[in-house]
């Protein structure tokens, strides 16, 4: 895995796209290797570039971290409710 601070954008113009979202893309560079890249427009395109191991990795650990937030999230929410202090969406 290597963070790279600032990424061309040229450089993964012939990198397939392997996904996106709004911010964040996931590109093929080779070799089986991936890079996350924050594409914000406002600032220098900056990446980690990982393995496609370390890729399935960082996706459990990412599930297991938005399970636990969501966990923490909707204990707090369903505390508010019972005690009727939840604001109203």
């Amino acid at each position: 895995m290597k963070l790279v601070d600032t990424i061309d954008r040229n450089a993964l113009k012939d990198a397939p796209l392997i996904a996106e979202s709004n911010e964040f893309a996931i590109f093929d560079v080779g070799n089986d290797t991936y890079a996350l890249v924050h594409r914000h427009e406002g600032v220098e395109w900056q990446a980690i570039t990982i393995s496609g191991d370390g890729l399935f990795r960082a996706a459990e650990l990412l599930a297991q971290a938005t399970r636990a937030l969501y966990r923490d999230l909707a204990s707090e929410l369903s505390r508010q409710r019972r005690s009727g202090t939840a604001r109203p969406a």
